[in-house]
């Protein structure tokens, strides 16, 4: 079992939702975290049948729950989407917490219910992470991905492909999400192929055979299923002309591979490569929530093609991520480029190669590893603003 960085302390005060993909750990962790809770499971089938009837059978519950005990948890909340009405009356008149867990506030949205009105804070857990997993295995982890259930288990690939086909059945085709499932599954295989890339709706709809309108519902349905995010150009007062379309990551590395039928990984490869920069965006963005610092992750680009991987908060950090063991001067000239024009920020790139390096113009070259100490040890934003 892993430690989890997720801390979730401030139940004890106030209610929260706890999103997070299908498999992530969401219900281990809350077991851990809250073992004396009053639990509502939703994939139970009997549960489910009850207060899909009777939503109020809660509120009867709830009544006989003495709230010092600690919080009632609910998972699945998404499954039963009026449930939350009785959620908000017992909060407001019975002094009750809720930990409510999903995968999806999509269906929730749909149904025109306002997720409590800003009675509940939200939180969201990710894969793994490095600094959670003992002995860390970076190929291993570009291979199989970071689900908690995979990282360790010697079938992870076969596991992958069926977590794929189990999310196609599960959470479009029986929620309805879209009405054309094979053209879906097309572009969740473009969209996998295309991970890390500038979108252009445009050329994805017409590879997928759909209008550019219902490609982006489909981006919209991966984020809403917390599958995938954008991450925005960076556009902080520039003085070149910039990129300003959005890039898409999908939120394993691992299932990304099973979508793209990605195969074996062979470290010199252009698939190494964008997988290695995969799980280091993974990273940064659980790091992001977990540390509380909750800065905007986003990349640079400009039109004469000068670019950055990730850019952390306000240009506090620019990191360029390169799978090389041995780099050249050409691999830094984004850093450069952007060092120009935002001069206060610290300029990094993590790399394969052996020791760290400091450049003459100060650019920092880590290797992975230390990077990623340094990150989750609180070294790589230190005296940053939050």
């Amino acid at each position: 079992m892993y430690k989890r960085l997720m801390k979730l302390d401030i139940a004890e005060r106030q209610s929260l939702f706890l999103w997070g993909p299908r498999q992530t750990g969401k219900s281990t962790l809350l077991r851990l975290m809250f073992p004396a809770a009053l639990r509502v499971d939703l994939l139970n089938a009997s549960e489910f049948r009850l207060l899909k009837s009777r939503p109020e059978a809660l509120r009867e519950r709830c009544r006989a729950w003495n709230p010092a005990t600690g919080p009632v948890v609910i998972d699945e909340v998404q499954k039963i989407p009026e449930l939350l009405d009785e959620v908000q009356w017992i909060i407001d008149n019975l002094g009750v917490r809720f930990v409510l867990s999903g995968s999806s506030a999509r269906k929730l949205r749909r149904t025109g219910q306002n997720l409590l009105g800003g009675r509940a804070v939200r939180r969201e857990l990710f894969p793994l992470v490095s600094t959670e997993i003992p002995d860390f295995d970076l190929d291993h982890a570009l291979a199989c991905g970071l689900l908690p259930h995979l990282y360790a288990n010697v079938d992870a690939l076969e596991l992958l492909d069926a977590y794929v086909a189990d999310y196609l059945k599960e959470e479009i085709h029986a929620e309805a999400l879209v009405r054309n499932l094979p053209a879906f599954a097309r572009f969740l295989e473009v969209t996998a192929l295309t991970n890390g890339e500038i979108v252009n709706y445009a050329t994805i709809a017409q590879e997928v055979g759909v209008s550019a309108a219902a490609v982006k519902d489909y981006y919209a349905i991966l984020v809403d299923t917390l599958l995938g995010d954008f991450v925005p150009a960076f556009r902080l007062r520039p003085k070149r002309r910039v990129v300003q379309a959005p890039k898409f990551y999908l939120f394993d590395v691992g299932v990304c591979g099973a979508l793209a039928g990605r195969g074996v990984l062979r470290p010199q490869s252009d698939a190494f490569g964008r997988a290695f920069e995969h799980f280091f965006w993974q990273e940064l963005r659980a790091y992001a929530q977990y540390s509380g610092r909750r800065f905007l992750l986003s990349y640079w680009r400009t039109s004469s093609q000068f670019e950055v991987d990730f850019v952390l908060g306000q240009a506090d950090v620019a990191i360029e991520i390169k799978s090389g063991e041995a780099l050249a001067d050409r691999h830094l000239k984004g850093l450069r480029a952007f060092g120009e024009e935002y001069p206060q920020a610290r300029r990094i790139v993590v790399s394969r190669e052996a020791h760290k390096r400091i450049t003459t113009d100060g650019i920092e070259i880590y290797p992975w590893r230390q990077f990623l100490e340094e990150l989750w040890g609180e070294a790589i934003l230190s005296g940053r603003e939050r």
